[in-house]
């Protein structure tokens, strides 16, 4: 029987939840296909503050690159909000991802059919669905970029400066075009090249590494433009590849455009296959204990784990494939629906089942 390590970092808020639900699922499908799991639980976040004084410990930072790879739920909440910026749990996420050489990040956005009434879009804009896979650059650009403050002409000022280099895109070029490669072969590159310096570099090396893939169609949009062809005509995108910020925004977008950010999975990877995987969505503290949450996106995070880290492809599909029969029959969780709703570890179970 194979063995994987895993480290879990639960986390705040919801966190704790949806990551049980998801080590759950693992189990489950282990039982099937004779894969065992071994579980290690660290600190990280608001939780590492309370317990350790600060967002990542050391010994989180070893732990996780000493597992085979590492899921992830959340982190953060209103109990930390006025820490100084480097001692927020947030500064957590970024710090992991640099430690793990995370510096591509995954985001599908897929509407399932169960879920169309979900979707906030009208239903002619959505009739044929959209399978749109964004490939976002994770360490590099403004968020690791030089800041702080200082005296300006209208006195104080704080500033934050956006870089990227030529490795830096090239590498996540090259991620995005292999996986455009292996799906309808459509690349949209997102920029602000009418405005921003490292946008015309990224514009420039993109259509470098094009020259590489002759079979892969490859455009440009600019990333305003993006946000709103995303609401307009969701199934014109197939793989999105953009920098870390634009990154994040659209793929917050393209969330709501799905039904539920309670539905979005993502996977970190670096040049070995570990990786990190997380849902999108935040700690949620509103909810947090509440047996509320939904944890599709964090067991869908699970299935990312078992193929692109284990190569197990049937294991993921089998996942994939519950999760899609528990929406068809019409279970929902609280974010879904405002009838019937089922809890956390009620649609859990029906996951289960469904195995």
């Amino acid at each position: 029987m194979k063995n994987y390590k895993i480290g879990l970092l639960r986390g705040d808020g919801i966190g704790p939840e949806i990551v049980d639900s998801a080590v759950k699922v693992l189990k489950a499908v282990g039982e099937k296909y004779q894969i065992d799991f071994t579980f290690t639980p660290y600190l990280i976040g608001g939780a590492a503050i309370d317990a350790c004084g600060e967002p990542l410990p050391k010994e989180t930072v070893e732990g996780c690159l000493a597992s085979d790879s590492v899921l992830l739920g959340a982190v953060g909440g209103p109990k930390w909000d006025t820490l100084p910026g480097n001692f927020r749990p947030e500064k957590a996420l970024l710090g992991i991802r640099a430690a793990m050489g995370l510096f591509t990040n995954l985001r599908p956005a897929k509407l399932y059919p169960a879920l169309k009434g979900a979707c906030p879009l009208r239903e002619d804009i959505v009739k044929d669905g959209f399978d749109i896979m964004i490939v976002r650059e994770l360490t590099g650009g403004i968020y690791f970029g030089e800041r702080g403050y200082r005296q300006g002409k209208y006195g104080e000022e704080a500033f934050d400066t956006e870089a990227y280099s030529r490795m830096e895109i090239e590498r996540i070029a090259r991620v995005a075009f292999e996986t455009a490669r292996k799906r309808r072969k459509k690349l949209t590159s997102i920029d602000k090249a009418n405005v921003l310096e490292t946008s015309r570099l990224w514009r420039k090396i993109v259509h470098e590494i094009a020259a590489e893939y002759p079979d892969v169609e490859v455009s440009d949009m600019l990333v305003d433009n993006a946000a709103m062809q995303l609401v307009r005509n969701p199934s014109q995108f197939d793989v999105i590849v953009t920098s870390n910020m634009f990154g994040d925004i659209l793929s917050d977008e393209a969330s709501q455009i799905t039904g539920s950010i309670g539905m979005l999975a993502s996977a970190s990877l670096s040049d070995n296959k570990r990786g990190l995987y997380e849902p999108i969505h935040g700690s949620a503290p509103d909810i947090a204990g509440q047996n509320k949450a939904n944890p599709i996106a964090t067991i869908l995070s699970a299935a990312m784990m078992l193929l692109y880290a284990f190569d197990e492809a049937a294991a993921a599909e089998a996942i994939v494939n519950a999760v899609d029969k528990v929406l068809e029959v019409g279970y929902r969780t609280a974010d879904l629906t405002r009838e019937n709703a089922l809890s956390t570890t009620e649609i859990t179970d029906k996951i289960i089942e469904a195995l």
